[in-house]
């Protein structure tokens, strides 16, 4: 399977070893979860927003474009077409505010394009997603807020905005939301741990099919 990974962290992928003021666990966990996928036997594709200095803006030009089907950022567009190639979609993102950071946020308002990433089939019904491989969509988040009280007393917004706004709206099933909280008050060893887990989760979820 070709796994397209979207991961936005100002750090950058590189950050995924223990050195402080550059580590970032969200860069951990990309790491695993390519080991993971890599030793299944699957490709990777990585969209590393920041290393390929993604303008999460919409312009008036950009939202021209838009309403007429079309996409003028040349990056936006090549990022269209490596989904156009994806059987999984994999999220990897920190939590700020309760919300996505910029980049990812304008990941999907300048590449998810009426008409080129999904279609509107009739006003108030559900879209219809356009990506002719997509089988489902995973998403990993490492926030502070303990995971209950996210869910409990914010209502899940990452959840809402992501899976029912997005993916459920454009008729895509498969949906799984990997979450880690706390992981800075946590021991290295658990850190690892939890690691370890979502590296052997990746590399079993998806058996590799005989050629």
């Amino acid at each position: 399977m070709n796994f397209v990974i979207v991961f936005d962290h100002p750090y950058g992928s590189a950050a995924s070893e223990n050195v402080p003021h550059r580590r970032s666990y969200s860069a951990a966990l990309l790491a695993a979860v390519t080991r993971g996928l890599l030793s299944g036997g699957h490709q990777v594709d990585l969209i590393d927003l920041h290393a390929d200095g993604f303008n999460p803006v919409t312009s008036a030009s950009d939202l021209a474009s838009w309403r007429q089907k079309r996409t003028n950022d040349p990056l936006a567009a090549d990022y269209q077409r490596r989904l156009m190639a994806a059987d999984h979609i994999i999220l990897i993102f920190p939590i700020w505010w309760e919300g996505m950071p910029a980049l990812l946020k304008g990941f999907f308002d300048k590449v998810f394009v009426k008409g080129v990433i999904y279609a509107e089939t009739k006003p108030g019904r559900p879209f219809k997603c356009l990506l002719p491989r997509l089988q489902g969509v995973s998403m990993l988040t490492v926030m502070a807020t303990p995971t209950f009280a996210y869910r409990l007393f914010f209502g899940n917004p990452i959840a809402k905005m992501v899976f029912r706004g997005t993916f459920r709206k454009m008729g895509v099933g498969n949906l799984k939301w990997y979450n880690y909280s706390g992981m800075e008050n946590r021991s290295l060893e658990q850190r690892q741990s939890h690691l370890a887990k979502t590296e052997r989760i990746f590399a079993t979820r998806w058996k590799r099919v005989s050629a």
